[in-house]
């Protein structure tokens, strides 16, 4: 059995669609088959799983799958296709793609491919066969995200990034945490920053805490009123016939009780007039310095600000002064002092060296100009077509002393052609060919019983019936043919044929000689012939070719015979000796 599944059909005829009543068919596969003999679409809306829709379709298209499937999937089942014997084609379960050895199945990446469903803030972790959402969107300060995508509290009293002080105990909240402290304080005491515990004077802090007639004193955590008596509290002292308490001054002395800076006595007690840059500490009772640069952070200075005992001090970062105000910073032009070797660009808070065409900055100082050696750069090998010479922040291209020039580029060699230039060495009984990077004499000699009849045509003399002359070519014609090496294969470099075509003409064409080395083809056209090349030619060399046509007109056969000369030169010209 294929595949065990629910489907519909009614009775298979041509005329009877596919319904959707639920019956019991054991092979998926006769489905696809009913389908694709009722001409039936293969992709059929049937109430069957997955696996069984593919091995109908597959058997509708191309036949039955062999595989068999008891309803149990595991891994290695989803990596393993279903394959159809009649044309060898495998599928592979969803989440899995077709390996391009045709057998295998290999894991689908959804979340690379886009054929996931994730919403946006979520990020996609591709899995074996499907993929998986995870929340991308941080979960705020005090939680962190598990595995499963749900944020959770983070205990910072647990993993001890809490900053309660030593007094204190961490106590962990959702999203943060408290520091409560270990000692509690009794009645009579205030607990400070640090958690220590203060007397409180409540002889101070409470309004009227003794009877009339009665003195507070203060104690350690409490207080006690005792009638009152000449004691006099501080601010004064008791005067000399000891029946009352006078104010002392406390301005009175070379410094004063402010240490001076200004002091002003009031009735009891004192208050200090602090120079600027200083402030009074009601507790202390002494003029106290200010941190102006704790006090107003980055509104003082532009960059940097020190702080000194009544005031503060402005400085700046390297690349600045100090302006003129004291608290801004102008930028210094280092390129005044010429830092660099060549060229110096000034910017804000510092300088940029920079160097001419043809130089470059050294790895070194980062201020030095160095040459730029152009040709024994990587790319050095094409800058010049034929030989680069290096010159201090330039360079400049040569071409081979005879045969070549430099084109207006400056980099590439243009071939000289000396036939036109009269630079040429042949004699007056010669012709001149030009070639790339040099040239050829060529001379002709019409072989025995024909004569010439032009600069490159010998022509057959009457034969009178002769049957040895008469196998002999009618015409004669020599060609000169050139091209560089390596040129595209197949390319047709020769064509050949009569000068005007008969109704029942017949052409052959052949290469007699000089193809030995098989670089060459010739093939017959209906009106010629044509001579290619069909192997690449990759070295300079010459060749003379013998290209024979044979014409069949009215019953009569006539050849026609092509001497042609190829000369294979170089591209470019290739530079044997380069210079060091």
């Amino acid at each position: 059995v294929a595949y065990k599944s629910e489907w519909a059909f009614t009775e298979m005829t041509s005329s009877t669609p596919f319904t959707k009543q639920c019956l019991m068919c054991c092979d998926c596969c006769l489905l696809g088959k009913a389908a694709q003999t009722l001409g039936q679409p293969c992709d059929l809306s049937l109430s069957v799983s997955y696996q069984c829709g593919l091995v109908s379709r597959a058997c509708c298209v191309d036949g039955a799958p062999e595989q068999e499937f008891n309803g149990n999937i595991t891994q290695d089942e989803h990596e393993t296709p279903v394959r159809i014997p009649d044309s060898g084609t495998c599928s592979c379960f969803k989440g899995y793609k077709l390996k391009p050895d045709g057998k295998s199945c290999e894991d689908i990446n959804e979340c690379l491919l886009g054929g996931h469903d994730c919403q946006p803030g979520e990020r996609c972790i591709n899995t074996v066969g499907s993929f998986r959402c995870q929340r991308e969107v941080s979960c705020g300060t005090g939680y962190e995200l598990t595995d499963s995508n749900v944020c959770k509290d983070i205990d910072e009293c647990e993993l001890g990034t809490h900053n309660c002080h030593t007094g204190f105990e961490c106590i962990n909240t959702r999203g943060s945490f408290r520091c409560k402290p270990k000692t509690q304080c009794g009645d009579g005491y205030i607990q400070d920053a640090q958690g220590n515990c203060i007397d409180i004077n409540e002889c101070l802090s409470m309004t009227g805490p003794c009877q009339p007639g009665q003195i507070c004193i203060n104690t350690v955590g409490s207080f006690n009123c005792q009638r009152n008596s000449v004691n006099c509290g501080r601010g004064y002292h008791l005067s000399e016939d000891g029946t009352r308490c006078v104010d002392i001054d406390e301005c009175k002395g070379p410094d004063g009780a402010c240490a001076g800076h200004g002091c002003i006595n009031l009735v009891g007690s004192f208050r200090c007039e602090c120079r600027s840059g200083y402030i009074f500490n009601s507790l202390t009772r002494v003029c106290e310095d200010i941190n102006e640069c704790r006090h107003y952070p980055g509104r003082l200075c532009a960059h940097k600000c020190d702080n000194v005992l009544g005031s503060y001090k402005c400085s700046c970062t390297m690349g600045f002064k100090l302006a003129s105000d004291g608290r801004n910073c102008d930028d210094v032009n280092e390129c005044e002092s010429s830092p660099c070797s060549q060229e110096c660009a000034n910017v804000y808070g510092s300088y940029q060296c920079y160097c001419r065409r043809g130089y470059q900055l050294s790895d070194v100082d980062g201020t030095t100009c160095e040459d730029i050696d152009e040709c024994a750069l990587p790319t050095g090998g094409h800058i010049c077509s034929y030989r680069c010479h290096n010159t201090p922040g330039s360079f400049h291209c040569t071409c081979p002393a005879s045969g070549y020039t430099l084109a207006p580029n400056g980099r590439s060699c243009q071939d000289v052609d000396e036939c036109v230039t009269g630079t040429h060495t042949c004699s007056e009984t010669q012709s001149c060919f030009n070639i790339q990077g040099g040239f050829k004499c060529l001379s002709f000699e019409c072989p025995d019983n024909y004569r010439r009849s032009g600069e490159t045509r010998c022509e057959r003399l009457p034969c009178n019936e002769h049957s040895e002359c008469l196998a002999l070519p009618l015409r004669i014609t020599y060609y000169h043919l050139t091209f560089p090496t390596n040129i595209p294969v197949p390319t047709n470099i020769f064509r050949m044929g009569p000068s005007n075509m008969v109704p029942g003409d017949e052409i052959d064409i052949t290469i007699e000689e000089g193809n030995e080395s098989g670089y060459f083809s010739a093939q017959t056209l209906p009106s010629g012939g044509v001579m290619a090349v069909q192997r690449p030619i990759d070295q300079p060399q010459d060749f003379d070719l013998s290209v024979m046509m044979k014409l069949l007109r009215y019953g009569t056969v006539s050849s026609y015979l092509a001497k042609v000369s190829v000369f294979v030169t170089e591209d470019q010209p290739r530079d044997q000796h380069p210079p060091n």
